[in-house]
C-alpha cells in the first residue's frame, strides 16, 4: 500500500479531530472539515482556543488545509469521523452529530474508501447504525466498494504528557486486510504503537469501558468521602494511608462531567438494556457521581449555618467552572450543579475562572464570569471546585474574618479551609 498517495479528511476538529488532524497533516494531504465557520478561520490563522495545539504545531503541518464546506472533501479516500457523541436530557445517546456526519461522508465516498470512527459509540453503532447509511446515500455496497474501521480517540484535554502521539492507539478494520491498512496508517504517527482489536465491535466496546471503569472507581471514593464525612475522618488523609498499598488504585473523589467519563457509561447502559440486561453497578455508578455537585452546595451551606453566616442574599464564589483544572473545556461541567443548588438558596453566586471562555459559558449555561478577583473577604464562602493552577496563587484570608472555604479538590493546605471534600 503506498500510504503517501492517500489524501485524510477529518471530520469534525474538536478536542480530539484537531491533534488527529495536525499529526496526518505533517505526512499526507490531509482535510479538516468542521461546520463551525468561526472555527475554521481561526484555525486558518493558526489558533486553537481548545489549547490542545499551538500556533508552531498548527504552522508545522504543512500538509494540512481546513474547510466548512463539505464538498471540499471530495478528493479524500480515507475519512475519519471524530464529531462528539452526547447524551440528551434522559441520559439517552444522542447520534445525531454522528448521522449527520456519515451523511456529510457518504455523499461523497467513492469506490476503495475508508471510513474510520473515533466517536464513543456503544458496540454495534459503526456497522449496524452508520453502514446502513453509508450505503443508501453513496449507492456503494459494504466491504465491497468501501470499508469501515473504528479505532477509539484517547485524548485527555489539557494534558500536556499523555498528547496523540504518546498514547497507544487501539485499530480496528471491517475485513482483515483493512484492518492492516488503517493499523499500519496510524503506526504512521502514533509512536506509543498501536493496538489491532479482533472487530470493531472489540474496539468500540475497549473504548466504551474505559471510561465506564473510571467512572466506577470515582463512584466509589466518592461514596467514601460521602462516609468520612459523617465519621469526621478525613477523605484524603485515609486515601493516602491506603495508598502505601502496592497495588490500592489512586482514585480522589470529586465532580464527574466531561465529554467521556460522565457520558460513556450511558451508551454501555443503552446497549445492555437493549439486550435485556439492566446494568446495576454501571448505573449506580452514575447515580452517585451525579449527585455530588448538589452534596457540596449542602455541605457547604451547613457550614456557612455552621459559622453563623447569612444565607439568602449573600455573596458566595465558585472558584472554576470547566469540567477539569487546566483546561478550557466546559462541556458538561457538573460545577454547574452547585452553582444551580447555591441559587436555590437564593444566594448571589459568582464564577470566576481564568482558562474558559466567557462569551462560551455565558450561551452554555447563562452565566457572567467574574472577571477578575481582588477582594475575596467580601464573600461570605468560596468553593474551590476546580484545581486550576492559578488558585494556588490566590491569597487566602484568615477563615475567622473571612470567607469559609469548601475545597473540592484539595489543592489548598487544610488548615486555610473549613472542609475538603
Amino acid at each position: 500500500m503506498h500510504q503517501e498517495n492517500k489524501s485524510i479528511c477529518v471530520v469534525g476538529l474538536g478536542y480530539v479531530g484537531l491533534p488527529l488532524a495536525v499529526e496526518f497533516g505533517k505526512k499526507f494531504d490531509t482535510i479538516g472539515l468542521d461546520i463551525n465557520t468561526k472555527r475554521i478561520e481561526e484555525l486558518k490563522q493558526h489558533f486553537d482556543r481548545t489549547l490542545e495545539v499551538d500556533e508552531a504545531g498548527l504552522k508545522a503541518s504543512s500538509r494540512l488545509t481546513f474547510t466548512s464546506v463539505p464538498s471540499d472533501i471530495n478528493s479524500a479516500s480515507i475519512f475519519i469521523i471524530t464529531v462528539p457523541t452526547p447524551v440528551d436530557q434522559f441520559n439517552n445517546p444522542d447520534l445525531t452529530p454522528v448521522r449527520k456526519a456519515t451523511e456529510t461522508v457518504a455523499h461523497n465516498l467513492k469506490a476503495g474508501d475508508i471510513v474510520i470512527y473515533e466517536s464513543t459509540v456503544y458496540p454495534g453503532v459503526t456497522e449496524d447504525y452508520c453502514v446502513p447509511i453509508l450505503e443508501k446515500i453513496s449507492g456503494l455496497t459494504f466491504n465491497k466498494d468501501f470499508f469501515c474501521g473504528y479505532s477509539p480517540e484517547r485524548i485527555n484535554p489539557g494534558d500536556k504528557h499523555h498528547t496523540l502521539t504518546k498514547i497507544r492507539k487501539v485499530t480496528s478494520g471491517s475485513t482483515p486486510e483493512i484492518a492492516n491498512e488503517i493499523d499500519e496508517l496510524y503506526s504512521s504517527i502514533i509512536t506509543a504503537g498501536t493496538f489491532k482489536a479482533s472487530s470493531i465491535k472489540v474496539a468500540e466496546s475497549a473504548k466504551v469501558i474505559e471510561n465506564a471503569q473510571r467512572d466506577i472507581n470515582i463512584a466509589f471514593v466518592n461514596e467514601l468521602a460521602k462516609i468520612f464525612n459523617l465519621l469526621k475522618i478525613d477523605t484524603s488523609e485515609v486515601l493516602e494511608a491506603a495508598g502505601t498499598k502496592w497495588n490500592f488504585l489512586p482514585f480522589k473523589p470529586g465532580l464527574v462531567g466531561g465529554h467521556c467519563i460522565g457520558v460513556d457509561p450511558f451508551y454501555l447502559a443503552q446497549k445492555a438494556k437493549e439486550v435485556g440486561y439492566h446494568p446495576e453497578i454501571i448505573l449506580a455508578g452514575r447515580r452517585l457521581n451525579d449527585s455530588m455537585g448538589p452534596y457540596v452546595a449542602t455541605q457547604f451551606i451547613k457550614l456557612l449555618i455552621q459559622s453563623e453566616r447569612k444565607i439568602k442574599g449573600q455573596d458566595v464564589l465558585v472558584l472554576g467552572i470547566t469540567f477539569k483544572e487546566n483546561c478550557p473545556d466546559i462541556r458538561n461541567s457538573r460545577v454547574i450543579d452547585i452553582i444551580r443548588e447555591l441559587e436555590s438558596y437564593e444566594m448571589n453566586v459568582h464564577v470566576y475562572d481564568p482558562w474558559a471562555d466567557k462569551a462560551e459559558v455565558e450561551h452554555e449555561y447563562g452565566i457572567t464570569l467574574t472577571s477578575e478577583l481582588s477582594d475575596l473577604s467580601k464573600f461570605q464562602g468560596i468553593i474551590a471546585a476546580v484545581g486550576h493552577e492559578q488558585f494556588l496563587q490566590l491569597d487566602l484570608p484568615d477563615e475567622t474574618n473571612g470567607p469559609v472555604i469548601y475545597d473540592v479538590k484539595g489543592i489548598f493546605p487544610k488548615n486555610k479551609v473549613a472542609a475538603r471534600l
